[in-house]
């Protein structure tokens, strides 16, 4: 899925999210805007920069500019760089023009998408600058702050990562957990093997392991149902041979478990097509971002 069709799916989510944040703060309530600006005062139109105060990747422009026009849609803007760019300290993304009132009501909510989304896009991107082979792709997981998550995966994507499992329903991802609870590896998959109704079948079907023997019980029996198998916590010296026995029986291969910056490299497999790293979306620091007036 592009960028573009996830903003577009989930369109009415956004906007939610959005009013929500409104509601949060408040807007339609500041008392400190409404001392400041009486009567006419607030309606006179004046021209904001948005200025970047670090070296980032941009992510989140489209939001902030949604910010602004779900509180008046007659806010203008004029744009000078776009998500996905990389934004040096001190460069001007944006100029809006709105009424003093409006640009004040908007101005933290606005900046609060911007700057996390661009934080997590900025931290995405050092990952997919390190990767070294190039079919393997940077993933997000569900460990995503509540509320916030369409962002958050949106500005991974937009960092030069991918998308994963959005959801529950998303995919079926058969987990440690699940394998507990139907007492093991292989009762798990003579379980799933007897559960080919419709639903199942029309889902991505992902497992994962942590044992060597876990994984040979999944390539014996998990042909034709399993697409994926994350090996989630393998020592990085077990990898090759597990990704080997993976790749030749014709499943694709997900590492995940504890991936940071300091020992991404030594995770870094031939063979491997995903790596799903939950720091992305909980380990992140917002870009700093100001709006001039």
């Amino acid at each position: 899925m592009t960028l573009k069709e996830f903003y577009t799916k989930y369109d009415n989510n956004i906007t939610s999210a959005i009013k929500l944040a409104f509601s949060e703060d408040e807007i339609h309530k500041d008392v400190t805007t409404r001392l400041v600006l009486k009567g006419s005062a607030g309606d006179k139109k004046l021209t904001a920069v948005l200025l970047c105060k670090e070296d980032c990747i941009l992510a989140g422009i489209d939001i902030f500019k949604r910010v602004y026009k779900l509180i008046d849609k007659n806010t203008v803007f004029k744009t000078y760089a776009t998500d996905g760019d990389k934004v040096k300290k001190g460069k001007k993304v944006l100029a809006v023009t709105a009424s003093r009132r409006t640009l004040l009501l908007g101005e933290r909510t606005a900046l609060n998408f911007l700057q996390r989304m661009s934080g997590i896009a900025t931290f995405t991107g050092s990952f997919v600058k390190l990767l070294k082979y190039k079919n393997a792709r940077i993933l997000h997981t569900r460990k995503t702050t509540p509320g916030f998550r369409l962002f958050e995966v949106a500005a991974v994507k937009t960092g030069g990562g991918d998308f994963h499992r959005l959801n529950l329903m998303s995919a079926v991802m058969i987990k440690d957990n699940h394998i507990e609870a139907l007492s093991g590896i292989e009762s798990t998959m003579q379980f799933l093997l007897k559960q080919r109704i419709p639903f199942v079948l029309k889902q991505k079907f992902e497992i994962e392991v942590k044992t060597f023997k876990e994984l040979d019980t999944v390539i014996k029996r998990g042909k034709g149902l399993v697409e994926v198998v994350m090996l989630d916590n393998f020592k990085p010296g077990d990898l090759k041979k597990a990704i080997n026995l993976l790749k030749i029986n014709g499943f694709k291969v997900e590492l995940s478990g504890g991936i940071n910056m300091k020992n991404f490299a030594k995770y870094q497999q031939k063979g491997v097509d995903y790596y799903s790293i939950g720091a992305l979306t909980h380990s992140y620091r917002s870009c700093d971002f100001s709006l001039e007036f």
